[in-house]
C-alpha cells in the first residue's frame, strides 16, 4: 500500500510540476496572439506592437495571426479552445464586451471562457460634424437634434460595431432622435461628412485631425473622460451635456480560461513595461492615445463594467444586430 500512494502521490504531482517548469522557462516557444480584425486596423497595429515589444523582451517570437470573420467568433473561438498554456493570446477591442448582448446565440463567454492578461491602450473618439451645421458644441448639437427629430444624419459603422453603438448611446443619453447612416469603413464616413451627406460622425483621431485642421471637419468633443493630449482645448461629452459619457476605443490582451496565474503575471508584467517604453508612450500620444498597460485584475474590472453598461444600453434601446 506504501508503493501505490507513493506512486498516486507521484502522478498527482506531475502537472503540478510540469507547470512550475513551464512558468518558469516561459515563453520556451514562439507565442500567437489572436487578433479578430484584418491587418490594418487599429486593433492589429496595437496588437503588433505589443507583439514585437515582448519579442524583444522575452526573446521569443510573439506572431500575430488575424482570424477575422463571424463578429469575432472565429477568433474567439479559437482562443478558447487553445491549451490553457500561454502560447495563445487574444487581443480584444471593446466589442468583445457587448458582442454577447448583442448576439444572444454567440457561442463564447467573455468572462468564463477566458483569463485577463493586459489592457494595452486607450484611443477616445472624436465628435465631428460638417462645418455648416450651426452647432460649435455638443450642448448646441444636441438643442438641434431636438429641434429637428431625425434630421440628422449620423454615419457609422455596420450594425453592432463599436461606433455604431458610441452612437446609439449618445442618442439614448440625450434623449434625442437621429438617423443612423451605416458605412462598411472608416474611409467613407469620411469622404461623405466632407461632403455634407452626413452631419455627425465619431471619428478616429489620428484619421480625422489633419482634416480638423484644414477645416474640412468641426471637432466639438472627445468621448473620454479626459481630454485629449493633441486636443486639450476640446472639451470632453461629459463636460458638455452628457455627464458620465465615456467611450473609448481600448484594446486589451487575454487567454485561456485556466491559463496558469504566474504565466498571466509574467505577461501582465512585461507588458505593463512594452507600454510604457518611451517611444511606445510618444507614438500613441501623437495619435491622440494613451499607451496603459495593467494588471489582470483591473483589466477584469474593466470588462465587467463595461459589458454591464453595454448590457444595459441594449436592453433599453432595443438594439439588434443585423
Amino acid at each position: 500500500m506504501p508503493i501505490f500512494r507513493c506512486l498516486l502521490l507521484f502522478a498527482l504531482s506531475l502537472p503540478l510540476l510540469a507547470q512550475g517548469q513551464t512558468t518558469a522557462d516561459y515563453p520556451a516557444k514562439p507565442v500567437r496572439v489572436v487578433v479578430p480584425t484584418s491587418p490594418g486596423s487599429g486593433t492589429d497595429a496595437t496588437a503588433r506592437l505589443a507583439a514585437q515589444k515582448l519579442s524583444e523582451s522575452l526573446k521569443r517570437q510573439f506572431i500575430v495571426d488575424n482570424r477575422a470573420g463571424g463578429g469575432g467568433q472565429i477568433a474567439y473561438g479559437f482562443v478558447a479552445k487553445a491549451p490553457a498554456d500561454g502560447y495563445t493570446l487574444l487581443t480584444i477591442p471593446p466589442s468583445f464586451t457587448f458582442t454577447q448582448a448583442l448576439y444572444p446565440e454567440f457561442p463564447h463567454d467573455s468572462v468564463k471562457d477566458f483569463a485577463p492578461v493586459s489592457l494595452l491602450s486607450r484611443v477616445p473618439f472624436l465628435v465631428l460634424v460638417h462645418p455648416s451645421l450651426p452647432a460649435k458644441s455638443v450642448k448646441q448639437l444636441i438643442a438641434l437634434a431636438r429641434a429637428r427629430p431625425n434630421a440628422l444624419n449620423v454615419g457609422v459603422g455596420f450594425s453592432g460595431s463599436f461606433t455604431n453603438l458610441a452612437a446609439v448611446a449618445f442618442s439614448h443619453t440625450a434623449n434625442v432622435k437621429v438617423t443612423l447612416v451605416p458605412y462598411k469603413g472608416s474611409g467613407d464616413v469620411i469622404i461623405d461628412a466632407i461632403a455634407g451627406n452626413i452631419q455627425m460622425f465619431f471619428g478616429d483621431v489620428r484619421i480625422s485631425l489633419p482634416h480638423v485642421t484644414s477645416g474640412r471637419l468641426r471637432a466639438l468633443a472627445v468621448t473620454s473622460a479626459e481630454r485629449s493630449l493633441v486636443l486639450p482645448q476640446l472639451s470632453t461629452v461629459a463636460e458638455s451635456g452628457l455627464p458620465g459619457y465615456d467611450v473609448v476605443q481600448w484594446i486589451a490582451w487575454v487567454a485561456p480560461a485556466g491559463t496558469p496565474g504566474a504565466i498571466v503575471g509574467k505577461l501582465s508584467g512585461e507588458l505593463a513595461k512594452a507600454m510604457k517604453s518611451p517611444d511606445i508612450v510618444k507614438l500613441f500620444e501623437e495619435n491622440g492615445g494613451e499607451a496603459v498597460g495593467g494588471t489582470p485584475d483591473q483589466l477584469r474590472k474593466l470588462i465587467d463594467a463595461e459589458a454591464a453598461r453595454w448590457r444595459k444600453v441594449i436592453k433599453e434601446t432595443g438594439m439588434r444586430a443585423e
